[in-house]
């Protein structure tokens, strides 16, 4: 095989269609789905093997918090949006992660550079100080590559979300909160939490069959405060009662809309679509979305007439209307309107104050929950 750095390739609707019934497509969710499928009834402390591979996957984010650690956001206490430090803990991530790499057990020299191209855009965007589904989606692209050469394998799957995953997720809480990293893209209050999208996916999993605990239990904060720390569904939901006021019917709409869902099967199941929907099948995401090697693009090329190369993170993809249809994404829709960090909000003392436009709204723009 050979490697090559990853590049985006999709910046059109007919791309964007050609993409969802592609093989890379497929390899995606039928990653998902499986690890989906290795943590259903699975606690977060349940006894879990740790392969070498796992263990140095771990040992990777564990560089990647020390970074954090040892870079401090500046004083921009004038500013509720993403702290410039940022910039400086992405350069330090980029330029340690080749020799990350290359410690990874059964990982080809050769490979390094196409794959930690995934690694690097993990954690967010340079430029905007932002993170999203899409950053996400760049980790979980990182996992399906490591498995592919071999670095973890198969029957990692469990560890992979309940210690790798899990791990991911923790740091990047740490991340959030200390650069005050605004959210990417704009769904704003009608998305599941302002930064993430598979830690409820999977997390729904986990509890798929429970005995007890019903999706409304969401509701309860003695159970929220003692399941979080056993399910990611509920620790995520213990996540936003910490940054946000009020109740998940102002400020996460949608989560309070899935709590009434009967079963965990359901709401697993109606993430799952969700995420088809939301994430792999909006132009705004994947068009930011790294074609390489491992998961290649031989879809339409692109207009001639625009470089994706360049790294003008607004450059590459469209924001006005026009093109016969072709170019349909706004700027909002895009890269965001900015918006202020929840973290920033919580630590001024104005959680009350903040809401995101819309919020407690309903309208024609509003698309329905797929979990019946």
């Amino acid at each position: 095989m050979t490697f090559q750095q990853p590049r985006k390739f999709i910046l059109i609707k007919d791309q964007l269609e050609w993409f969802q019934t592609s093989e890379t497509h497929k390899k995606i969710i039928s990653y998902i789905e499986t690890l989906n499928e290795a943590v259903v009834g699975v606690k977060l402390a349940d006894p879990c093997e740790e392969s070498e591979g796992v263990k140095a996957l771990l040992s990777v984010l564990d560089k990647v918090e020390q970074i954090c650690k040892e870079t401090p956001p500046v004083n921009n206490a004038a500013s509720r949006f993403g702290n410039p430090a940022f910039r400086s803990f992405y350069d330090k991530v980029h330029e340690v992660s080749p020799q990350l790499h290359e410690t990874l057990p059964n990982m080809p020299k050769e490979s390094v550079l196409e794959v930690s191209v995934y690694f690097n855009e993990s954690w967010g965007n340079r430029a905007r100080i932002d993170y999203g589904s899409g950053m996400e989606l760049n980790f979980l692209c990182w996992m399906y590559c490591l498995e592919r050469l071999g670095v973890v394998k198969p029957e990692d799957h469990r560890a992979l979300v309940i210690r790798v995953f899990w791990r991911y997720l923790n740091v990047m809480r740490t991340l959030q909160s200390t650069y005050w990293l605004e959210p990417a893209g704009s769904h704003g209050v009608w998305g599941l939490d302002d930064y993430h999208f598979l830690p409820f996916l999977w997390g729904a999993a986990q509890l798929r069959g429970h005995k007890y605990i019903r999706p409304k239990s969401i509701h309860d904060p003695e159970v929220v405060e003692e399941y979080s720390k056993h399910y990611i569904y509920f620790a995520c939901i213990a996540f936003i009662n910490s940054i946000k006021t009020a109740s998940l019917r102002w400020h996460s709409p949608m989560l309070d809309d899935i709590s009434a869902v009967k079963t965990w099967d359901k709401v697993n199941s109606g993430m799952i679509k969700m995420y088809l929907a939301e994430v792999l099948g909006k132009l705004p995401v994947i068009q930011h979305f790294l074609f390489g090697s491992l998961l290649p693009y031989e879809g339409p090329a692109p207009p001639e007439s625009i470089d994706l190369h360049q790294d003008d993170p607004h450059h590459g993809h469209a924001h006005t209307m026009g093109g016969g249809g072709q170019r349909e994404v706004g700027w909002g829709d895009c890269c965001g309107i900015p918006v202020p960090s929840a973290f920033a909000a919580a630590s001024a003392d104005q959680k009350d104050k903040f809401k995101a436009p819309g919020a407690g709204l309903s309208g024609p723009g509003i698309r329905p929950v797929p979990f019946d």
